[in-house]
């Protein structure tokens, strides 16, 4: 091809690598490419350069809609810059987790985003291999990566309060698992709000773990209603599980808004409908892009120190068409 396109091979190699090459000279290889059918080989220029124009995704729960337009907000900034996005799922396993970050150090993955399965995520072969690491959602403490969050502690505050001020005595809430960040930040909101305008009742004994699911939230709902002096309304720390509290409250004969209801993050589907629940917002296509913007700064080999971003609140942002 090289022959061909009237070029030396070296500059041909060039073109296909990114490096720094006139527009005259990369328009003629790549037209010459185009003519031949050629394609490079993607595997051997991994193992030469030991990295691949390939970036990891890795997930808590793929069907959770959060994830699935995270991901979208990764791929819009990655393959704008010539990535392509793997997507794995963690299904919030560290086991599996620990799987795929494995086979994100053999196939020579550029970097990874990660959604932490647990706080004890081990990213150390990765880090130590040179491949930068940016987790989203969770933070990792104790590692050398950046971080993309929510304001958890603020949305938890902010959903409790406005609970409150539509009339609610007692606010419960349904969390997720005990040792998840998100669940800890977004349960400490309520709490504080719940302490002062509550100040008779117990907070332990209207806050409830569960499992970021469906079922969880439904199961978590139930056991609520079943309190001596059942709550007027709840604040619910993630969509699914809003969805399985909601369901719950249909078997109970209740609904939004007699029923106070607020949900972190938009609800997938509606089976009593949207009206009278209070929804935090969750920028999820943002965080996503937000995540994979600094994520191709430290392939591209920034040495800033790491940093968590930590975004309101606020509807996703609209990208440009």
């Amino acid at each position: 091809m090289a022959a061909r396109a009237g070029v030396s091979a070296a500059t041909v190699s060039r073109v296909f690598n990114g490096s720094n090459v006139s527009a005259e000279k990369a328009g003629l290889v790549l037209r010459v490419a185009r003519e031949l059918g050629y394609t490079p080989n993607r595997t051997a220029r991994a193992l030469r350069m030991q990295t691949s124009n390939v970036i990891g995704l890795v997930v808590a729960d793929i069907e959770n809609p959060f994830f699935t337009a995270l991901a979208r907000g990764v791929e819009d900034v990655a393959g704008e810059a010539g990535f392509s996005v793997v997507l794995c799922n963690s299904d919030e396993d560290p086991d599996r987790e620990v799987r795929h970050l494995q086979i994100a150090v053999a196939e020579h993955m550029a970097g990874v985003i990660l959604v932490p399965a647990g706080g004890g995520s081990d990213v150390t072969a990765l880090v130590e291999r040179g491949r930068p690491v940016v987790t989203v959602d969770r933070a990792l403490h104790g590692s050398p990566v950046d971080s993309v969050v929510a304001d958890n502690l603020a949305g938890g505050r902010a959903a409790t309060t406005r609970l409150y001020e539509r009339g609610a005595v007692r606010v419960a809430c349904v969390t997720g698992p005990e040792a998840a960040e998100t669940a800890q930040l977004r349960s400490a909101g309520w709490r504080e709000v719940f302490t002062q305008r509550s100040p008779g009742s117990d907070p332990r004994s209207y806050l409830v773990h569960a499992d970021y699911r469906v079922a969880g939230g439904r199961a978590a709902m139930e056991r609520l209603l079943t309190h001596p002096d059942p709550p007027d309304a709840v604040f619910v720390a993630n969509n699914l599980m809003a969805v399985g509290a909601l369901r719950a409250l249909e078997d109970h004969g209740l609904r939004p808004p007699a029923f106070g209801m607020a949900a972190f993050g938009d609800l997938p589907y509606f089976p009593l409908g949207p009206a009278g629940i209070d929804v935090v917002p969750l920028p999820a296509r943002t965080i996503g892009a937000t995540a994979a913007t600094l994520l191709l700064d430290r392939i591209k080999g920034s040495r800033e120190p790491h940093r968590t971003i930590v975004l309101g609140n606020e509807p996703d942002r609209t990208p440009d068409p």
